[in-house]
């Protein structure tokens, strides 16, 4: 008989994707092994509610998942789980397992539990007090998703929750409480995925500014861990995903210049550049404040690229306080941005207010702002072109094959790279210097520095 089988549906941010990744290692480690939905002996659906119809996207992957394999055992996890709890084994009895986002470590036990007890259902939908910890489950030189068991980029969690109770965001809701990782845990897992080859790290969380801030911080400030990461030798990249602006402090803003591993490319939310939809929205700064960070992170790392999230069409929203947005845009030189329609969340405090903008405003205003992003994106891949930087070798592009060995990989300020190697060149990991030769519409293409002085 064959080891059991394990099938992972994942929607929503990183950190999300971070968790299914960490439970498909455990299941490994168990026994089992990864295989098509149809044969898969358990299915593991990891939601997300930040986007717009979510729990209707949720029924309708189960409602797949019953059609192509009737027999699985299947458990859902993520914001929707907590949300909606046990309604969901009521409403589909193939669930049979629930868990929030602090139950995530007790999913791989419980699918062990659930294939032996054919009548047990089990829910992990409470908040804990402490960041719920877990073994990464990483061994170096275990089989992993790149060649040779080497994993080019990791994300390593390093707080969880919220306590900013934005008024149109459902995490605090959903993720809970803010909770700061220890700081040893933490170092312990980078330097586990360094042993097994990354070369580039991004911290997650949902405030990662605010780091060891909480009941569950040992004292170590954000900045302080950075240092810390950065000092595990043979790490070369530091990312970190997501920062606040109204928590952003200048020593973090210091870090860019102090840090060579720390990459020039900030992802930091702005939502709207209207000081009174801020306001509305409860985000905590002014468009001065946050052209201030800006401005000190420009001064630290004049190269840094900076991308954002939009919302258009928040309750209330007129034509001058989108237009003050598509301003934000040229005067803090996004180079890109995650921009969407404002939809309500339940128990949010903007589901509540009155003035909603009518749906087709909306979405002309997104046509309008996204056009111009788009533009500043395109400008930005073009100004790459005769730049020679690094990339760190991830996979074979889609494109290679016989006489055609080009592989993917992304540079310092994320943007990704496609670099035609020489034959019998490239190994996932590699850190190679390239001169950037073309920009395509959401890429690069890019040459060896050798080749292209000999061509």
């Amino acid at each position: 008989m064959g080891k059991s089988g394990f099938h992972c549906i994942t929607f929503g941010c990183q950190m999300n994707v971070n968790d299914s990744q960490w439970v498909e290692r455990a299941l490994t480690r168990l026994g089992f092994e990864e295989k098509p939905l149809e044969e898969a002996d358990v299915v593991l659906v990891n939601t997300c509610s930040v986007r717009e119809k979510p729990e209707q996207k949720v029924y309708s992957t189960l409602g797949r998942v019953q059609r192509a394999n009737p027999r699985a055992v299947v458990g859902v996890a993520g914001c929707v789980a907590q949300q909606l709890g046990e309604e969901l084994m009521r409403r589909h009895p193939q669930v049979r397992l629930v868990a929030g986002s602090d139950g995530v470590s007790s999913i791989p036990d419980a699918f062990l539990r659930l294939l032996h007890e054919p009548k047990l259902r089990l829910s992990f939908l409470d908040f804990t007090d402490m960041f719920p910890d877990r073994d990464p489950c990483l061994e170096p030189g275990a089989e992993g998703p790149a060649q040779g068991g080497v994993t080019p980029v990791a994300y390593v969690n390093i707080m969880q929750g919220c306590d900013n109770f934005c008024a149109y965001c459902i995490v605090p809701y959903t993720r809970g409480p803010r909770k700061s990782r220890s700081t040893e845990a933490v170092l312990d897992e980078c330097r586990a995925w360094v042993a097994r080859g990354a070369g580039d790290i991004t911290l997650l969380g949902q405030n990662v500014n605010v780091f060891g801030k909480d009941k569950s911080g040992d004292g170590t400030s954000f900045p302080e861990l950075l240092r810390r990461v950065a000092a595990i030798p043979g790490l070369r990249r530091i990312r970190f995903v997501s920062a606040h602006p109204r928590d952003f402090s200048q020593e973090t803003i210091d870090m860019f210049a102090e840090l060579p591993q720390l990459c020039p490319r900030l992802h930091l939310p702005l939502q709207s550049g209207s000081d009174s939809m801020l306001k509305k929205m409860g985000r905590g700064y002014t468009m001065e404040r946050y052209l201030a960070v800006v401005e000190g992170l420009r001064k630290a790392r004049p190269d840094i690229a900076l991308s954002t999230d939009l919302i258009v069409g928040f309750p209330s929203e007129t034509e001058e306080e989108f237009e003050d947005t598509l301003k934000a845009i040229d005067s803090c030189g996004f180079m890109s941005s995650f921009s969407f329609c404002y939809s309500d969340r339940p128990g949010t405090r903007a589901s509540a207010m009155p003035f909603k903008i009518p749906h087709e405003v909306q979405l002309e205003r997104l046509e309008r702002l996204q056009s111009l992003q788009n533009e500043r994106a395109e400008a930005w891949l073009k100004s790459r072109v005769g730049l020679v930087t690094d990339v760190l070798l991830e996979a074979p592009s889609q494109r290679s094959g016989e006489g055609n060995n080009e592989w993917q990989g992304r540079d310092a300020w994320g943007d990704m790279v496609n670099v035609r190697m020489p034959e019998g060149r490239g190994r996932a990991g590699e850190f190679v210097d390239v001169k950037i030769e073309k920009a395509l519409k959401h890429s690069l293409k890019a040459s060896p520095v050798e080749e292209s002085a000999q061509a």
